[in-house]
């Protein structure tokens, strides 16, 4: 399974971003995780195959996850974004094991 990530950037605090991840064949469940910078990786948000979901406290009301089965397609969309969102952002997918796409960074900066 691969996972190809998109859609960081640096933006200013307030700002949007909305982040995409292509899945090489359907998964179970799909998710981004994070790493701040100094610190270790954590959840901000998973969605199943039946679109339940799941977000970290920090992100709960500002960021939303949603996917296209047809595409194999999860998406972040993170509005009202703070310097504390600045992480390497990696999507996730579980299919009998972990899969990881590569990192993308969002930079959240005046």
């Amino acid at each position: 399974v691969q996972l190809q990530a998109s859609g960081g950037g640096l933006v200013q605090p307030g700002g949007s971003l909305r982040l995409a991840c292509a899945a090489s064949r359907s998964i179970f469940t799909m998710g981004w995780y994070r790493q701040p910078p100094g610190k270790q990786r954590e959840l901000v948000a998973t969605i199943s195959s039946a679109g339940s979901t799941n977000y970290a406290d920090s992100v709960k009301g500002r960021f939303t996850i949603s996917r296209d089965n047809a595409k194999n397609t999860v998406y972040l969309q993170m509005n009202s974004l703070k310097p504390e969102d600045t992480a390497v952002y990696y999507c996730n997918g579980k299919f009998f094991a972990d899969y990881w796409g590569k990192g993308t960074l969002v930079t959240v900066s005046s």
